[in-house]
This record gives C-alpha cells, sequence and structure tokens, in this order.
C-alpha cells in the first residue's frame, strides 16, 4: 500500500482540517500499526519485538512447529 486515495477537508483559509479515507483503508491501516489491539495485546508485540531484536529466540517456535 504506497497510496492511499484520500480526501483532504480544508478550512476556509485552505489549511487541511481532516483526511477522510476508505472504511477498508482505515482497517487495513489499523490491524498493520497495531491500533486493533487491546492494551495487553499490545504490550505483548512490543515485547516480543524487543526479545527478538535483542537475539533472546526463546520465546519464538519454528513455523514449521505450528502446522
Amino acid at each position: 500500500m504506497n497510496e492511499i486515495a484520500k480526501r483532504i477537508v480544508t478550512d476556509e483559509q485552505g489549511k487541511p482540517l481532516e483526511v477522510v479515507i476508505a472504511w477498508d483503508v482505515y482497517q487495513d491501516l489499523a490491524e498493520r500499526m497495531g491500533w486493533d489491539l487491546e492494551d495487553e495485546e499490545g504490550e505483548d508485540v512490543h515485547e516480543a519485538l524487543n526479545a527478538w531484536r535483542s537475539g533472546d529466540r526463546s520465546a519464538f517456535v519454528p513455523l514449521e512447529d505450528l502446522k
């Protein structure tokens, strides 16, 4: 998703106030950004990311083990 179709709402001076995007585009963004996660889920994701970046792979399983 490199380009998002949008409509920019401006005030009388032409200053941008709001951006309107399609609902499905918003839902995709929310999922990619983690906006749809509960607080605890978001914390879990951050902990996992920090573990991965630090080289701690103990909490991760190979993809083959999930099948």
